[in-house]
């Protein structure tokens, strides 16, 4: 009894000097003269260049722009009525309240983006001497009316907007490696105006090489590279045709940081589905990541955290700070798409990540039938390529399968089966109903799921 509480209170003691002492930092992964090294790399001259964007005398110094908080706004807008769509569409209004105060918000966007373009053509004027840039399609020709006063009900629901456009004045940031210069400019122009998830106007983006884009013989090497079967690499491709390329780079929205082929994010904590595959990529290869990565300034926990120098004061930062760090200067997210276009290595770590946190084929599916639950995994049902491209363009964009579980388990009960692989004849109306961004039933490569439960072959050879 005495040795039972002499162990308990030296748990007690552990945990009140553990707090006392605070939290324990993550063990630094550059010593100081590997910080010195890179810090004197990126100090060389021409390596970082900051200038008004080449084609400002066309557009313009100041160009309209989306304002960070009015973005933030309308996600809270969209949360707040209950309403989503994929981040390339407008959530639609659910009733006819709703529908008027779309119409408010509308009204208030088309008067902000038009004051803003109005802002900067006067700007420009006095530098250019013409009213630059010209408007677009979402901008009205014509001065338009002023919103009358926010309807009560939306003000209580989400609150006072602010201005969801502004003039600003893009600036463009070269960064010189020793083998390829890469160019990219802040203040991003997004094709949606109402577009939720912009956070950082300081970010930055590139879509690189689209997949697409590259030799069938180029991919199929990469492919074998990573391990991945050819079945595997179709679905992936197709789901990659909504991301980037390899070299693909975002660092503008609630992403936080986005790399690569399949938009690995580090999300606000700096780590997420970038921090896995970072450390996958530093496991598998340490030597490549070396080359690629870490002589740049940037590193991974063991816990797979994002860690980064700043390239001015030297300092180690690591999560949050890491990925506040990478989107404040351009130098490090270059890293990243200098890697996706020059490693097999780096892209060979993306496709095996991706395939480890994103392929949905052994996701574990627990429904209730009636008074019995039936367990098992996705592949037991969802047997084509375009299914599993469905599952995985859903689980890459939002991080889940909602609302898999509900949709497979309300065809269950409406079919009464008795095991998962029963549900394999109605694949076509769960992927029907599973359909997010791409409706994959229309895409030739891949095999397709049929209305008698048979898979019809995809792929090249069946074209």
């Amino acid at each position: 009894m005495r040795l039972r509480l002499f162990f308990l209170l030296m748990a007690v003691a552990a945990i009140v000097i553990a707090k006392t002492q605070g939290p324990v930092t993550a063990a630094p992964q550059f010593t100081v003269d590997d910080r010195s090294k890179v810090m004197d790399y990126w100090a060389q001259p021409g390596r970082y260049v900051i200038t008004a964007p080449v084609d400002a005398q066309k557009k313009g110094l100041w160009q309209v722009r989306l304002t960070v908080r009015g973005s933030v706004w309308l996600m809270a807008y969209n949360k707040a009525r209950k309403v989503s769509a994929p981040p390339t569409e407008t959530a639609q209004p659910a009733n006819d309240q709703q529908r008027d105060w779309e119409a408010w918000v509308l009204t208030k966007l088309n008067r902000d983006r038009w004051e803003a373009l109005q802002a900067a053509q006067d700007a420009n004027a006095k530098i250019f001497g013409a009213r630059l840039p010209q408007g677009d399609k979402t901008i009205p020709d014509a001065e338009p009316p002023r919103p009358a006063p926010i309807p009560d009900a939306l003000l209580a629901l989400a609150g006072n907007p602010p201005k969801f456009a502004e003039a600003v004045v893009p600036m463009e940031r070269d960064i010189a490696f020793d083998d390829i210069t890469l160019t990219y400019q802040d203040n991003v122009r997004l094709s949606n105006p109402r577009y939720p998830y912009y956070r950082f106007a300081q970010g930055v983006d590139s879509e690189g090489v689209a997949v697409k884009e590259m030799t069938q013989e180029r991919l199929d090497h990469l492919f074998r590279l990573a391990g991945v079967s050819e079945s595997e690499a179709r679905i992936m491709k197709a789901v990659s045709l909504l991301e980037g390329g390899f070299d693909a780079i975002n660092t503008y929205d609630t992403g936080f940081v986005s790399v690569g082929f399949i938009q690995f994010a580090s999300l606000k904590e700096g780590a997420g589905s970038l921090g896995t595959f970072l450390l996958d990529f530093k496991t598998a290869n340490s030597d490549d990541f070396q080359r690629d990565l870490r002589q740049y300034g940037i590193d991974v926990t063991p816990a797979g955290v994002l860690d980064v120098l700043d390239l001015q004061t030297g300092a180690e930062l690591t999560g949050p700070d890491a990925a506040l760090k990478i989107i404040e200067d351009p130098r490090l997210v270059a890293t990243f798409q200098r890697a996706g276009l020059k490693s097999d290595s780096f892209i060979a770590a993306q496709i095996r990540s991706a395939k480890a946190q994103f392929y949905p084929a052994d996701d574990s599916v627990r429904i209730a039938v009636g008074a019995q639950t039936i367990t098992g995994k996705v592949s037991d049902f969802i047997k084509s390529e375009a299914g599993m491209a469905t599952l995985m363009d859903r689980k890459v964009n939002t991080g889940r399968l909602d609302p898999f579980s509900s949709v497979v388990t309300d065809i269950a009960n409406r079919a009464n089966i008795s095991s998962l692989t029963d549900l394999a004849s109605h694949e076509l109306d769960i992927v029907k109903r599973m359909k997010y961004r791409k409706n994959y039933l229309d895409d030739s490569t891949l095999s397709q799921p049929t209305s008698n439960g048979f898979v019809r072959a995809g792929g090249p050879e069946h074209l």
